[in-house]
């Protein structure tokens, strides 16, 4: 049995630091690769090796000596010692050092008389916790930081990282040195990818290294070189180049690449040149600052001359094309906190152009932003000007919105006894546009002054068997209008003062079922909602912000006709539902809601966008710029019959129904069937059906971008299948039926492995143009691919967050 010897030795710590500090970085060493098990290699079983991406995991054996109260105590065990009369010592057969978290083991040990420093040579392992590393040979100095290991191999066990050097050197503190080394994040004995440099510096206390002739080899065919690199070992930033993004579409081809600059702790920016094939060069930037109360971003582009593209028009060829959005946000007090913005784009089409990912653009507009606000106990205050940039082209005068310069807001609430509760709401705005007032129809031309008070009392008597609330509310708004160099006989300071007096209510009624052994607990509700709103004369009011609502299950409840401030919609109706829930009681979680409800109007809702109390809305065979169901919406006698379900069916399978059916005319109106399926392992299926009528949406007109003349029938199905732990395979498509069209066809496949990824996407989809025209939509398409080495980055576009956005449900195995 070795004998056991202990002591108090002052050993510095040394070459673990700078394994680890060589986390991120890689080369390949000449030297003879080591079986798995000599990694610290532990395969998964049987049961979790479906599950891995990975084939195992490296795991550090437990030590072989106790750990020592005092860390700087220095263990020793060993078969033989030999000591010379100078004070040399030579440790020989299987020994084991150990001082603190650190172990060395060796088939021999030479301490010399000074005892400043360790030679081990013969089967070398040195491990912490953190790190393995085995060589031929060690020399480690204990009381400098100083330390030199030979034909090493090196594992860091949390980071599944693996590499070689032929020689590692620490050569000051925090500092070190490897030569003709590796690194790769593969399985053992698996090379996919691996870094390659013949001298590497670390630098810890800096968190950078720096490789001289290093080079990127896959499958070992190097297929890229830097004569010098820098790159990161730790989280913290550095300047450097970032992956670059490649990609080919009809278009031609794309490519951008990233620099990153550190410039501070808390302010960095990056900066990315863009070569389009077809539209030339496009310089992006960002800059990002964190500042002790506040923070924000100044991100922005700039093509000096667009050369045109392949597909589509080339309206704004020889143009320069940039944008510009700047935000900036902090705190003034705890409750008081306020934004700035600012965005601009050259054009209405420049993000549909240039951003997006896969050519889809969900920007509509960029804001221009000054806002203060506080949240009080009482009161809550808002104060802003606020403005936006409409990105459509062409955009007609009339379709740009308004400024609010300034908009202010101040809005409280009092719970009183019993149930009794007060409300206040007021608004104070300035609306203006730029704009040429003899070019807008004569109501669109006003800019001015809007005070929108709306103070409001009501009960609530709530109880577990119902609920009953009345409530009044009055909306008393007023002008002050300039309409320019517009000649016109309307007012100038025209008001409006209405009461809206609603009545809520409902009952729930319950019973205890048993449905195939599982409790359940059935509730029938019916529900009575009464609304009058008096029918007003608006005519001299402007029209800054509102729009009349399209009819939904929750406008069955509601008083308000339209939103925002300008128009306040007659109505004199009651409306009158049945829902029911089936509640599991075990899950306390609803498994059906079944709901149907209709309104039944007692006067014409004669209040549209011109505000006439008068005048119905025209026909649409005698105007044709008139919603051509404004006129029957006005004058029917009762609300389409809505229903809707909600089913959970399982843990897996869920659906939801939603059907409004004109039953006087016996045709639907809307409707929409979605089927879901998620599997916990991450399977997803959407099947999606949409109809809707031309014109039910009745705050779009003709000639609105969002206008279509026909009834739309779409459908849209939509998957993502893991065929396995390493195959993701995603794929939507969106139809129009009534054009006989595909909307979108996207079909992908993602590659998953323990030390690459790859993704692989094709997409055709429809771009209209931004008009409301079917003639001049063009299809585009685009093939896209992103090649990622797990810690060490990627080349591609990435592509996630739009997939999840086309797949509901879709989560992506990170890239």
């Amino acid at each position: 049995m070795g004998k056991r010897i202990s002591r108090t030795s002052p050993v510095a710590q040394t070459l673990l630091g700078s394994l680890l500090a060589g986390a991120s970085f890689s080369a390949v060493a000449q030297v003879q690769p080591l079986p798995a098990e000599a990694l610290d290699w532990q395969p998964w079983g049987q049961d979790d090796a479906s599950l891995q991406l990975c084939r195992g995991r490296y795991v550090m054996p437990e030590y072989r000596l106790p750990a020592e109260d005092n860390p700087e105590t220095l263990s020793v065990e060993t078969w033989e010692v030999d000591y010379a009369a100078d004070g040399e010592a030579l440790l020989r057969g299987d020994v084991v050092l150990r001082r603190g978290n650190t172990e060395l083991q060796a088939d021999q040990v030479f301490i010399p008389a000074g005892r400043q420093q360790v030679d081990a040579e013969g089967d070398l392992a040195l491990r912490d916790g953190q790190a393995l590393v085995r060589g031929d040979s060690a020399t480690l100095m204990l009381n400098e930081d100083r330390a030199s290991l030979r034909n090493s191999h090196y594992v860091l066990y949390e980071q599944h990282l693996r590499g070689q050097a032929s020689q590692l050197e620490q050569t000051g503190e925090a500092q070190y040195r490897l030569r003709n080394a590796t690194f790769t994040t593969c399985d053992p004995g698996v090379n996919s990818w691996q870094l390659v440099g013949s001298d590497i510096k670390l630098d810890q206390a800096e968190g950078f290294g720096t490789a001289r002739h290093a080079r990127l080899e896959v499958k070992d065919v190097p297929i890229f070189y830097w004569p010098w690199l820098r790159f990161p070992i730790d989280d913290r930033r550095h300047t450097g180049l970032l992956s670059p993004s490649i990609s080919f579409s009809t278009d031609g081809f794309d490519y951008a690449q990233p620099f990153y600059w550190n410039i501070a702790p808390n302010h960095d920016a990056t900066i990315t040149p863009r070569w389009m094939s077809d539209r030339g060069l496009l310089l992006n930037g960002e800059y990002r600052y964190l500042l002790e109360e506040s923070q924000g971003t100044i991100e922005g582009a700039y093509l000096d001359h667009d050369s045109g593209s392949n597909s589509g028009d080339n309206r704004f060829e020889g143009e320069e094309r940039w944008y510009i959005d700047a935000q900036h946000e902090g705190s003034i007090t705890p409750r008081s906190d306020y934004q700035l913005r600012y965005g601009a784009a050259s054009d209405g089409r420049y993000f549909d152009d240039f951003g997006g990912e896969f050519g889809n653009n969900e920007r509509v507009s960029m804001e221009r932003l000054a806002q203060v606000g506080y949240r009080g106990e009482r009161w809550q205050l808002d104060a802003r000007a606020q403005g936006f940039q409409r990105l459509e082209d062409p955009l007609s005068d009339s379709d740009k919105p308004f400024y609010r310069l300034p908009s202010l807001t101040a809005n409280s609430d009092w719970q009183l006894a019993n149930g009794l509760y007060t409300q206040w709401r007021s608004n104070a705005t300035y609306f203006w546009r730029d704009v040429d007032e003899r070019r807008v129809p004569e109501r669109d031309a006003a800019t001015g002054s809007r005070l929108h008070l709306t103070p409001a009392v009501g009960w609530r008597y709530e109880q577990p068997w119902g609920f009953i609330e009345p409530r009044t509310e009055l909306w008393h708004t007023a002008y002050e209008l300039d309409y320019g160099d517009r000649v016109t006989d309307r007012r100038t300071s025209p008001s409006r003062s209405a009461a809206i007096t609603s009545i809520d209510s409902g009952l729930v009624f319950e019973r205890e079922l048993d449905l195939r052994g599982r409790d359940y607990r059935q509730t029938l509700e019916p529900r009575l909602n009464y609304a009058y709103v008096p029918r007003t004369n608006q005519t001299q009011l402007p029209d800054f912000d509102s729009r009349e609502r399209a009819f939904s299950w929750d406008q069955l409840w509601s008083p308000y006709r339209f939103s925002g401030a300008d128009r306040l919609g007659d109505l004199n109706r009651v409306s009158l539902g049945l829902q029911s829930r089936l509640i599991e009681d075990a899950a306390g979680q609803d498994r059906l809601t079944v709901g149907i409800g209709q309104s039944v109007y007692f006067s014409e809702r004669r209040i549209d966008s011109d505000g006439d109390p008068d005048t119905l809305p025209a026909y649409s065979e005698d105007d044709p710029n008139v919603n051509p169901l404004s006129r029957y919406q006005a004058t029917r006698d009762r609300s389409p019959l809505v229903s809707r379900v909600d089913w959970k069916i399982n843990d897996r399978w869920s659906a939801s129904y939603e059907w409004l059916y004109d039953d006087q005319r016996e045709q639907t109106e809307r409707s929409s069937v979605d089927a879901r399926y998620r599997h916990p392992k991450g399977h997803v299926v959407n099947l999606g059906y949409r109809w809707e009528i031309e014109g039910f949406d009745p705050g779009v007109v003709p000639g609105d971008d969002g206008y279509r003349n026909y009834s739309r029938e779409e459908w849209d199905l939509s998957f993502a299948w893991k065929a396995s732990t390493r195959i993701d395979l995603i794929g939507r498509y969106l139809h129009d039926q009534t054009n006989d069209r595909a909307l979108e066809q996207l079909a992908g496949v993602q590659w998953n492995d323990c030390c690459y990824g790859v993704q692989l996407v094709w997409r055709e989809w429809v771009d209209d143009n931004d008009t409301a025209r079917v003639e001049d939509d063009f299809n585009d398409r685009g093939l896209f691919l992103r090649f990622v080495f797990r810690g060490l980055g990627g080349v591609g576009q990435q592509a996630d967050n739009y997939f999840e956005q086309a797949i509901p449900g879709y989560r992506p195995t990170p890239l």
